[in-house]
């Protein structure tokens, strides 16, 4: 399904109904470009990774994961693999307590089956049927879904915003907080407190933030593992599993399983 997209989401949109679901396939490499919508979307692949880029920042998103996109957020998404899309529009005015920002969040065996059954409805089901029960069923489970660390921010800051360029051209970069304060003519406490008010993390997490999403990318393309780890400024294989297995509770060999 992509005669057209942007015709599509436009259709999808253009509905009396709160919730419209759709499918849409990508092969790897494509692009969509930068759009944004004028609903929240729960963005879904059940093939292929997503690598989502806006002004709040970036987010890798594999089969396990979705991705909330707040209203009018513009962003590109572009696919690594083949990508299967089943996204749910859902107008956050008519339906309450979602996500207040975009994030990423778990996708539990329901939700994803949920979402796949979704895209089979249509855009006019009647209001109290089983569609619109179904439809409903998933906003609970997205309620109920965690959220996961898989958001980079972008700082505005120019300073800042150098040393962030620099992590995510050159992920195994070692440069300390000290040394890039030194460079920068600054004080490392001001390195520090400049990390935290840009990006709401400090220096070390949001470097090792941009190596995890900077590894994902790398593993959906099925590069070997020693060698993610190498470039993403490990030692040792075991030391980047560690890392690895400590925001996701697996270790890489098992992730895009």
């Amino acid at each position: 399904m992509q005669s057209d997209p942007t015709r599509k989401h436009l259709d999808f949109h253009d509905t009396d109904r709160a919730m419209a679901a759709m499918e849409v396939n990508y092969p790897d490499g494509a692009s969509t470009g930068r759009h944004a919508h004028p609903r929240g979307q729960l963005l879904y692949a059940i093939e292929g990774v997503m690598i989502i880029r806006s002004a709040e920042g970036s987010w890798v998103v594999p089969p396990s994961r979705a991705l909330w996109l707040a209203a009018g957020l513009d962003h590109d998404v572009k696919m690594a693999g083949e990508v299967k899309i089943r996204t749910v529009f859902i107008d956050a005015a008519t339906i309450r307590n979602l996500p207040a920002k975009s994030c990423v969040i778990e996708v539990s065996p329901l939700l994803r089956e949920l979402i796949v059954a979704a895209v089979r409805i249509p855009l006019d089901y009647p209001e109290g049927s089983r569609d619109d029960r179904l439809m409903r069923l998933i906003v609970d489970e997205v309620r109920e879904s965690d959220v996961l660390p898989l958001h980079l921010p972008v700082p505005e800051d120019r300073r800042i915003k150098l040393i962030c360029e620099t992590i995510t051209a050159l992920p195994s970069d070692s440069s300390t907080a000290g040394d890039w304060a030194e460079r920068l003519e600054v004080t490392p406490k001001t390195v520090h407190r400049l990390f935290v008010k840009e990006t709401g993390m400090t220096f070390a997490q949001w470097r090792e933030q941009a190596r995890l999403l900077f590894a994902l990318r790398r593993l959906a393309n099925g590069e070997r593992i020693i060698d993610v780890a190498f470039d993403c400024g490990y030692a040792s294989q075991s030391a980047f599993t560690a890392m690895f297995r400590r925001h996701f509770g697996r270790p890489p060999s098992e992730f895009y399983r």
